[in-house]
């Protein structure tokens, strides 16, 4: 039988976790990963402020207390100084793994100059993955799928395409996408 996969959602917000308006980062990725994964998952959502110490807290709680093989943060990734999810997410990883912040970069600068200013990164702590995206709904569907073309055609990975087989080797979980929102990438030799 197959792992359910499971994914910790956190949107990092000072003013929506403070209710002065309504988190769009949440439902923005969870309808988003409805459409490009093929298989079933469960969720843990968390909506906190631009806290350190609160963000490290619910990184630890969702990957050592709830077992999910993924975990994807929203927002805090800027310059400012209350922008703090990336360095609460490098204080608590085991590895980072520099290509997702890249590549989420590249993506970005095809859409805004601004991209350039993003520390967003991607870490493993335990057998998770912790990747940290943008704040904006927009940016956040840009940054998973990439650039397209007209018609459709991928010019630029969006990140996505890495993460199942990245959660492959990190902990033996097998999912797929549904190639129609983003294909995922494995070697042949990975595939089933």
């Amino acid at each position: 039988m197959t792992a359910l996969l499971k994914i910790g959602l956190v949107s990092v917000s000072d003013r929506a976790s403070q209710g002065v308006y309504q988190d769009q980062g949440l439902p923005a990725l969870q309808t988003w990963l409805e459409r490009a994964l093929s298989a079933s998952f469960t969720l843990e959502t968390r909506l906190i402020p631009d806290e350190q110490e609160i963000i490290e807290r619910t990184l630890c709680e969702l990957v050592d207390v709830h077992h999910c093989h993924l975990v994807l943060t929203t927002g805090g990734t800027g310059p400012a100084k209350r922008d703090v999810t990336p360095d609460a997410t490098l204080a608590v990883a085991d590895r980072e793994m520099p290509g997702f912040g890249e590549q989420m970069r590249q993506v970005s600068l095809h859409f805004v100059p601004t991209a350039i200013l993003s520390r967003q990164v991607g870490v493993i702590r335990k057998n998770s993955l912790i990747l940290n995206l943008p704040g904006q709904p927009k940016a956040i569907q840009e940054t998973l799928e990439g650039v397209k073309d007209e018609q459709g055609n991928v010019l630029v990975r969006g990140i996505f395409a890495a993460v199942p087989y990245c959660l492959q080797l990190i902990d033996g979980i097998y999912i797929d996408t549904n190639a129609a929102v983003i294909e995922s990438f494995r070697p042949k030799s990975a595939r089933r």
